[in-house]
């Protein structure tokens, strides 16, 4: 008698770049909660807004006040001196404009992941080749990334998706993700990240074994979101960003000054 044939590996879907209006994003996260448990396309949904881990401390409270059937994970866009790195699975504050390697190795003190975003591009702050190269080469494990966006909404109409595919699995061999950066609702999941499991805690397990792959959806839906948001979201984000960071680094100093 044959032994009975295991069940067929289930994947899930993970959006690990997401943005509230706690940041430059146009969308509360109970809005975009909303959004994705109706269109249940989601099994995990990671808020990251930039330099700043309040944004997804509020979406966890919101997120527990649900009865969603997603998962959420909380985290950061942290701006480093080399461009922006996502900090996952984190709840506290990692500091900005720091070398890059220091920021890794703060993200996994934090029991974090740390994954790079849209590599090589050239509209916003991203991490290069060359650094990445370097900071692969330090003999210090803690300093390493995990993982690498190689689906991103802002890559479509450039070669650097292909570009830093190539390189990584030529050299680094981080894991592959994908990630909307999505600043409104109605682009939550146009990029997401592919992965054995269905929960946040599959998910980390899949980064950490290289088991995911990235995948862009082939249309964003700009219609819908209408020229008006889309040029306030614009403005949002040349004063929200800055002015949070400037603070708090202000804040830190006070902190410091009163310790002293």
């Amino acid at each position: 008698m044959s032994e009975p044939s295991s069940p067929a590996t289930r994947f899930g879907r993970a959006d690990l770049q997401v943005h509230t209006s706690h940041g430059d994003g146009m969308d509360s996260a109970s809005a975009i909660f909303a959004r994705v448990e109706a269109r249940a396309e989601l099994d995990v949904v990671g808020i990251t807004d930039h330099d700043d881990v309040r944004g997804a401390l509020e979406a966890r409270e919101a997120h527990a006040r649900g009865d969603y059937q997603f998962d959420l994970v909380t985290g950061i866009e942290v701006t480093t001196l080399h461009g922006h790195v996502l900090a996952l699975w984190v709840d506290e504050p990692i500091a900005s404009f720091k070398r890059l390697e220091e920021t890794v190795a703060a993200i996994h003190r934090a029991g974090g992941l740390a994954v790079v975003p849209h590599p090589f591009s050239l509209l916003t702050r991203s991490i290069g080749r060359r650094t990445l190269d370097r900071v692969m080469r330090i003999e210090d494990p803690t300093t390493h990334l995990d993982g690498i966006e190689l689906a991103n909404p802002m890559m479509r109409g450039w070669d650097v998706g292909e570009r830093a595919a190539r390189a990584n699995r030529e050299r680094w061999h981080l894991a592959e993700t994908g990630g909307s950066d999505a600043h409104f609702r109605e682009t939550v999941g146009t990029a997401y990240t592919m992965f054995p499991g269905r929960t946040a805690a599959e998910l980390r397990r899949a980064i950490l074994e290289r088991s995911t792959s990235g995948v862009l959806v082939k249309t964003t839906p700009y219609r819908e979101i209408g020229a008006r948001r889309l040029v306030l979201q614009q403005a949002r984000g040349l004063a929200v960003t800055p002015r949070k960071v400037i603070g708090g680094r202000i804040e830190r100093w006070r902190a410091a000054r009163q310790q002293a």
